[in-house]
């Protein structure tokens, strides 16, 4: 009867360890996903930012908005800690360049406009999936750290704490549904 009591034992603590080791890994593993995702979300600011500062220093502007939006750009590339400010400056600088009277109508048939135009809405786009993704990836990150077994047994090790991106990215007034450029005519068309 020993011999049962000690294998029932050590197979309860055999179980015990693959699932602390499964916890261990798969919160790991969320980490990872966090790293990955913020790097996406990094490429696509920079995108964007990028695409903003060439159209702003394309000619196809007014001298007032190409300094204005040439001046969110810059401030957004050149940002470090506290990148969300800058940012979500430069979504309101691309929402009032876009929101122009007669916008679309000034730049038709001018050399590269449409063309220019399609590749920042489309990096503003993938500047709201790329968040969307980081913030769903540190949400669940958020989610396994705070259980009890990670953490009693201290699971995450000496990883930081992931933190949410918070930006304003939508070139519709007032944020609308759908998106950044859900609700903007031209797209549908």
């Amino acid at each position: 009867m020993t011999a049962v009591i000690v294998l029932v034992i050590v197979g309860v603590l055999a179980m015990l360890g693959v699932y602390i080791s499964w916890r261990a890994g798969r919160l790991d593993r969320l980490h990872a996903r966090v790293e990955a995702a913020r790097f996406a979300l990094d490429a696509a600011l920079v995108r964007r930012s990028s695409i903003a500062l060439e159209l702003a220093s394309s000619g196809l502007l007014d001298p007032a908005t190409s300094v204005l939006l040439a001046g969110a750009a810059h401030d957004a590339r050149s940002a470090q800690d506290g990148r969300e400010m800058p940012e979500s400056d430069l979504t309101r600088a691309l929402r009032a360049v876009f929101s122009q009277p007669d916008f679309r109508t000034l730049l038709a048939g001018r050399d590269g406009a449409e063309e220019m135009l399609a590749e920042l809405e489309g990096a503003s786009h993938q500047v709201f999936l790329a968040r969307t993704f980081y913030n769903d990836a540190v949400a669940a990150t958020v989610a396994a750290r705070r259980r009890w077994l990670a953490v009693l047994l201290r699971l995450a090790g000496r990883a930081p704490k992931p933190e949410f991106f918070e930006i304003d990215d939508s070139l519709v007034p007032n944020g609308g549904p759908g998106g950044p450029t859900a609700d903007i005519p031209h797209l549908t068309s």
